[in-house]
């Protein structure tokens, strides 16, 4: 399992006692995302900001067929290539106990999570078979925009930019919103255009993606996973690989065109004219350049469909980045350069959830009673909030060590949590 920023990694006390009442997966070509609510109110350690209480309490609108559970979200994240370790984790959870939409604890066919990403389909049987588990489909490109619009509407300080080495956060304007890009870079890239809560296209993308950094990383240099390619291109130096104006230009600019010297004029265009072979270039230099040559495709494609569509905000989220600031860098400077200072590229904190943020907020029941899942804050709502500001201090809701959120989550007293020894 890996652990980054806002991915929770939970110690052996936590695992032993927490239940879990919701639970949803985004599997994607390249990583799995997983997305939980978690009530272990019993094991927090000194380090970490306790939870709230598990025990139900009723919604304070005086609604008694609703109740809200208070607990903590937890954001993880697998290789799809390892799908493995995944089906482990789940398992380590006891779903076929507690965390799933469960009618019949005794009828393990009627066990399901949300899910959503083109392996909700590859691996339906697979996790029928290890696990017991359905996987209820939730239409991808529906969760992002689900997630994204969550996000931005709920979370202050979820959108920033990234110019010059800084980050600035964004405040969003709920009321001017839409329309905008939303830019999702995972194996592939989708660019949706977004108009309201379910109303989206998706209107183009490319296949120049994350899953072409790895794929041709791994053939072309001797890493073996996305990090570690992102990390060895840290040290790199991609003009040592890639054309500039400048070597075509004599070291000039091209100045009637508005093109510096140490503009791109092609990546990996060097090793035309050089007698070399891959050996012979450093393996940091090449994974410099490739992250280069993506971001820059990425960050053009982006504004020009924001051009087409009159668009004046551009959302990029996805994996891809991880808050990676050369990435974040080249996409910023791309996007500055093609609209000429008019658009700026606009990153999300929580970049690499967004599908399975939007599915988790997708539980729904065939029963009148059962309503979707909320999260709520923990002091008197103003928002439906539960996503955490660590950088600003939000006093809303707390983030522990682990980047688990506490928060809570509202419920019908239809829907059923299962203790991992025995039912409540």
């Amino acid at each position: 399992m890996e652990g980054k920023g806002i991915v929770g990694k939970l110690d052996k006390s936590e695992q032993s006692c927490e239940e879990i009442s919701h639970l949803s997966i985004d599997i994607g070509g390249t990583l799995i995302k997983i997305v939980y609510f978690s009530t272990n109110s019993k094991c927090s350690t000194s380090d970490e900001v306790p939870a709230l209480s598990k025990e139900r309490q009723e919604v304070p609108n005086g609604d008694l067929n609703h109740h809200i559970l208070s607990g903590r979200l937890y954001f993880v994240k697998f290789e799809t290539s390892k799908i493995e370790d995944c089906i482990k984790f789940l398992s380590s959870k006891k779903l076929q106990q507690c965390g799933a939409q469960c009618h019949h604890s005794h009828a393990v066919d009627k066990i399901k999570i949300k899910a959503t990403g083109g392996g909700a389909f590859k691996f339906a049987n697979l996790f029928k078979e290890k696990l017991g588990i359905t996987l209820d489909k939730v239409e991808e490109m529906e969760s992002l925009v689900t997630g994204a619009n969550f996000l931005l509407k709920a979370v202050s300080h979820e959108a920033y930019t990234y110019i010059g080495g800084q980050k600035e956060y964004v405040q969003i304007d709920q009321k001017d919103l839409y329309p905008y890009l939303l830019v999702n870079i995972g194996s592939g890239v989708s660019m949706i255009k977004v108009d309201g809560d379910g109303k989206f296209e998706r209107v183009s993308g490319t296949s120049v993606g994350g899953g072409t950094f790895l794929g041709l990383g791994k053939l072309l240099t001797k890493c073996q996973s996305f990090d570690e390619l992102l990390e060895l291109s840290h040290q790199g130096n991609n003009r040592v690989i890639d054309m500039l104006v400048g070597d075509i230009y004599g070291g000039l600019d091209y100045s009637k065109i508005g093109l510096a010297s140490t503009a791109i004029a092609s990546s990996f265009g060097k090793a035309i004219s050089e007698n070399k072979e891959l050996e012979d270039y450093k393996p940091e230099d090449i994974a410099r350049s490739l992250l280069r040559m993506i971001s820059n495709n990425i960050g053009q494609i982006a504004y020009l469909n924001a051009l087409r569509f009159g668009l004046k905000r551009i959302f990029l989220g996805g994996f891809f980045i991880r808050d990676h600031a050369y990435t974040m860098d080249t996409i910023s400077v791309a996007v500055d350069f093609w609209s000429k200072g008019e658009a700026k590229a606009m990153f999300l904190r929580h970049e690499g959830f967004l599908g399975a943020l939007g599915a988790f907020m997708n539980y729904k029941d065939g029963n009148a009673d059962f309503m979707a899942p909320q999260l709520v804050e923990q002091q008197p709502p103003k928002s439906s909030s539960c996503i955490v500001d660590r950088i600003h201090n939000s006093t809303r809701v707390h983030e522990n060590e682990n980047g688990a959120m506490d928060c809570r989550l509202r419920v019908s007293s239809s829907f059923k949590i299962y203790d991992e020894v025995k039912r409540r």
